[in-house]
């Protein structure tokens, strides 16, 4: 019988910085927010990425970037 324990995802800020760019639903300032991921699974990191969220500083909501 195996037994896997995944101790989930562990999550750093790194940094803030105001974006360019207004909120479409709002009209509030956007920042950007870098953050560190690591996923580990019984104390051994398995991955590790840094993304960068963008949020609304007024309405706080999720916003994504298109291209």
């Amino acid at each position: 019988m195996c037994l896997v324990l995944l101790c989930g995802k562990e999550e750093r800020v790194l940094g803030r910085m105001q974006a360019p760019g207004f909120c479409p639903h709002c009209g509030g300032k956007v920042e950007a927010v870098d953050v560190e991921r690591r996923w580990r699974l019984c104390f051994l990191p398995i991955c590790f990425k840094v993304k960068r969220n963008y949020s609304c500083t007024i309405c706080a909501r999720r916003l994504v970037l298109y291209y």
